[in-house]
């Protein structure tokens, strides 16, 4: 007999189906037991009566562990009581393997110990929930993107040069070429897909050598970098926008299940699929100081003014228009004051922070290398970015998205740590 998925047991109703997967639970009353098996489709409970089993059968109740594989052959009866409206009368269960006394058992554990055993926590019921809503994130932007014709075009993650500083690069030795270095974004490389294929995006890994210890951080992580010729600033937020909203609606309707494993408020996800708020980077700060924040007329925002910006806030919020001090070098100037730049960050509400970081990028060729010298940037290593503005230079745009913070806010989860299968922090590099 074929193998039934759980979360296809509905289809099969008072049929006899075999499932295949790992004892989650389980518990006894006199002459009736029940297994709650899980098989990486969903969870169903098990009924295992005596008077329709075999002795041998029955007695696995006091055979079978935590996470023991086994195989189940039994008859599909709708209940209305249980999780998912159905539940299986068990015939026969056949042995794959006893598992040895798992080390995470149904009871709180702390974090450190859940980290160090992280190949196995990932098998819990949030894990679970947590991994199969990064799927759905992961694939509703490829989706938007692929249907607002943007093309993949992938970029190295082994590169000769910085993007966002050289204070935070991976070093690697490379054969007799010296050292290359680990990528922190794709964004230059995406610059010149754009002159063949006007809009372009890549997803995959990018990585910080950031002695960061806060819970928006983590070593290597994955973002996806978007980039679109003849595309300019305002047209690039509404494209974010757009896409978050897109992403919004995916999960709630793909993953109410993981949802609610998750015990995410949903009122306050669907209630961010609205207008977001714009303002500059001048308002926000009037706006801190005046609910009493430190922050100074040319700083970065802080968590904790991110937050405090966004309390009031069903919405995330775009914060644009940065002094060019807080910014990276290719970054347009707004042509209304050359003290600021086009770019703009999308904060998300509920204190979950900056999720986007985008901007206009500079298409003159000229003020590009002036702006390189006088920052003190080699030119030679990044000649062929320079090159882009010699030959058909074009207003265009981009933006990068950090995968894990926007599972994180998703999912509400406060730690980015738990986004991402197995996570490299400054203090950990296992399993």
């Amino acid at each position: 007999m074929d193998r039934t998925f759980i979360k296809d047991v509905g289809k099969h109703d008072k049929e006899k189906i075999v499932l295949k997967g790992w004892v989650y639970n389980k518990r006894s009353s006199g002459k009736i037991w029940f297994l709650i098996l899980r098989d990486g489709t969903g969870v169903i409970q098990c009924t295992v009566l005596s008077n329709e089993v075999t002795e041998e059968v029955f007695a696995m109740r006091d055979i079978l562990t935590q996470e023991s594989s086994v195989e189940i052959s039994g008859t599909v009866r709708a209940d209305k009581r249980a999780p998912g409206g159905f539940e299986i009368t068990v015939q026969d269960i056949r042995i794959v393997q006893i598992s040895e006394e798992y080390p995470i058992s149904l009871k709180e554990h702390g974090p450190d110990f859940l980290l160090s055993n992280r190949h196995l926590w990932i098998r819990s019921k949030k894990q679970w929930a947590l991994l199969r809503l990064r799927h759905s994130v992961y694939y509703a932007i490829c989706d938007y993107l692929n249907q607002n014709g943007f093309i993949r075009f992938d970029s190295p993650i082994l590169t000769p040069n910085a993007c966002e500083g050289t204070t935070t690069l991976f070093s690697v030795p490379y054969f007799d070429l010296g050292s290359a270095f680990l990528s922190q974004s794709g964004q230059l490389y995406l610059e010149t897909g754009i002159m063949s294929f006007d809009r372009v995006y890549d997803f995959g890994p990018v990585f910080r050598a950031e002695k960061s210890k806060t819970r928006k951080h983590l070593t290597e992580f994955w973002m996806m970098d978007a980039e679109a010729a003849f595309v300019e600033h305002d047209e690039n937020m509404q494209i974010q926008e757009e896409l978050i909203r897109f992403v919004i609606r995916a999960v709630i309707e793909k993953n109410t299940e993981d949802l609610e494993i998750l015990e995410r408020d949903m009122e306050s996800l669907k209630a961010a699929d609205a207008p977001f708020t714009r303002m500059t980077h001048a308002e926000a700060v009037a706006y801190l100081q005046s609910r009493g924040s430190k922050i100074g007329d040319k700083d970065d925002l802080g968590a904790s003014d991110e937050t405090l910006l966004l309390e009031n806030s069903t919405v995330p919020i775009f914060v644009e228009r940065w002094p060019k001090e807080t910014k990276a070098f290719y970054m347009k100037r707004d042509p209304e004051n050359s003290d600021l730049v086009l770019g703009a960050d999308l904060i998300a509400p509920e204190g979950f922070g900056e999720i986007i970081g985008g901007s206009q990028r500079e298409d003159d060729h000229d003020i590009l290398l002036g702006r390189m010298q006088d920052e003190e940037m080699p030119i030679e290593p990044y000649q062929w970015y320079l090159d882009l503005r010699k030959y058909g230079s074009v207003p265009h745009s981009g933006f990068g998205i950090g995968l894990e913070r926007l599972v994180g806010w998703m999912a509400g989860v406060r730690h980015i740590r738990e986004a991402i299968p197995f996570p490299r922090t400054i203090y950990r590099l296992e399993p």
